[in-house]
């Protein structure tokens, strides 16, 4: 489910000045910039609640890669998809890697020293005080693991160029804001920063996002951690019903990390109508809004084919390896026919959905 409200799951606004707010959750009254369009407020306090467990997390975790201890933070059901609980999983994930890397640190008292620090800074921070509290968390993270105070010289420094550093690199990607985007361009550049300036090598992290059919307002392929799509072609003789239901349900389920297709080696002059009428039924997903039957010609080349189960009928893609999932044929048959074919389609292609997250 795409996330915005913690309520009611309503978009997001936010105004342009401060007003009085009730929080949802613990009635607490605070001014603040945000709320959904139904009215609801969370306090930060309230969005994060749990984030405390993340000190077991850290305290037993050995990997040397920020961004692997940063995924399992994520995973936490106290973190949802944009929230002020990233401006303190940064640091903390940076602080831990850097411990398990050679770096000088009591992590304890590290950790609870930035779980402090991260949660001062409110959300909608790099919106309204155009500083990303991800980008933030970075600098305190420089600035706890060399000790600095605003008396510091060279550790002084370093905190602001490490701050620097992650805010430009959330800068040059603009908005809008996502808090998982914006955390992993931190994380990078921290992995960086700290090996030219602290000489302590964390492992460098490969990273591709999985979190893009949970933000509303995710800038696709102009994100450098967007997975580059697949394309997977639905295959029969006619692409009139199955392969039909088939591209429809994939767009529907697929889309994060699939281009879907059908086509086959003739066509109908329109999709099989018991086809459509049931899936508007099921799904609300009206199939002539945006298909047709195809040839294998019209459609682009894809990196895998689906035959529904023709046979020895089915199309032959010569060099390409074919999957058959052998689905029978419900083609003037009732509807209990269509709906146990629609049934199965649907499942092999949520398994297809599960391979891929």
């Amino acid at each position: 489910m795409k996330e915005e409200c913690l309520i009611c799951k309503a978009p997001l606004q936010y105004l342009n000045e401060d007003v009085e707010m009730e929080c949802e959750i613990c009635h607490k009254k605070e001014s603040s910039k945000t709320r959904c369009v139904n009215g609801h407020y969370v306090c930060s306090d309230c969005h994060m609640r749990g984030i405390d467990s993340l000190m077991g997390i850290c305290m037993t975790e050995t990997s040397k890669n920020p961004a692997v201890i940063l995924n399992k933070m994520m995973s936490q059901p106290f973190c949802h998809m944009h929230g002020p609980e990233h401006h303190v999983m940064v640091g903390m994930a940076l602080l831990t890697a850097y411990k398990n890397s050679g770096g000088d640190l009591d992590l304890k008292k590290a950790l609870v020293e930035m779980n402090s620090r991260g949660k001062s800074v409110p959300g909608g921070a790099c919106g309204f005080w155009g500083a990303c509290g991800a980008g933030i968390s970075t600098g305190m993270f420089i600035s706890i693991a060399t000790g600095s105070t605003p008396l510091g010289k060279e550790n002084f420094g370093l905190s602001h160029k490490m701050t620097s550093s992650a805010l430009g690199a959330i800068g040059e990607i603009g908005g809008p804001r996502c808090c998982k985007r914006d955390s992993y361009l931190s994380i990078l550049q921290a992995v960086e920063f700290v090996k030219e300036n602290l000489g302590i090598h964390m492992e460098q992290p490969q990273i591709r996002c999985s979190y893009s059919s949970r933000n509303n307002q995710c800038i696709g392929k102009r994100c450098p951690f967007c997975k580059k799509k697949k394309k997977i072609a639905f295959i029969c003789v006619h692409n009139s019903c199955r392969s039909q239901i088939a591209e429809a349900l994939g767009k529907h389920y697929l889309s994060d990390f699939y281009d879907c297709y059908s086509a086959g080696t003739e066509t109908k002059p329109q999709i099989n109508q018991d086809a459509v009428r049931l899936m508007k039924q099921i799904y609300g997903i009206d199939m002539e809004q945006d298909q047709y039957s195809k040839l294998l010609g019209d459609i682009p080349e894809a990196d895998i084919y689906v035959s529904m189960g023709c046979n020895v009928a089915c199309p032959n893609i010569p060099g390409k390896e074919v999957v058959n999932w052998g689905l029978d044929d419900p083609t003037g048959k009732d509807d209990e026919a269509f709906l146990d074919v629609i049934r199965q389609i649907d499942c092999k292609i949520q398994k297809l959905r599960k391979c891929e997250e």
